[in-house]
């Protein structure tokens, strides 16, 4: 499984539903195992909910300071 790919995907979806964006931020691990189709070790979902929600973190902070980070 490619984690960015699979980053990106969550992120995406996270951003445009804000029923995705809602379950996330209830149960981000779930979330994960839903959208992945599997149930992954904890470890890879660590790092892909981890890897979301920094994402998720900088885009919003991004967007606030006009682009500063993109």
């Amino acid at each position: 499984m490619d984690i960015k790919a699979k980053i990106d995907e969550i992120v995406t979806k996270v951003k445009s539903d804000k029923d995705i964006a809602k379950k996330f931020k209830e149960n981000p691990v779930k979330l994960v195992e839903d959208i992945a189709g599997v149930d992954l070790p904890d470890g890879a979902i660590d790092k892909i909910v981890d890897g979301v929600k920094a994402k998720v973190s900088l885009d919003g902070i991004s967007s606030k300071l006009g682009g500063l980070f993109k």
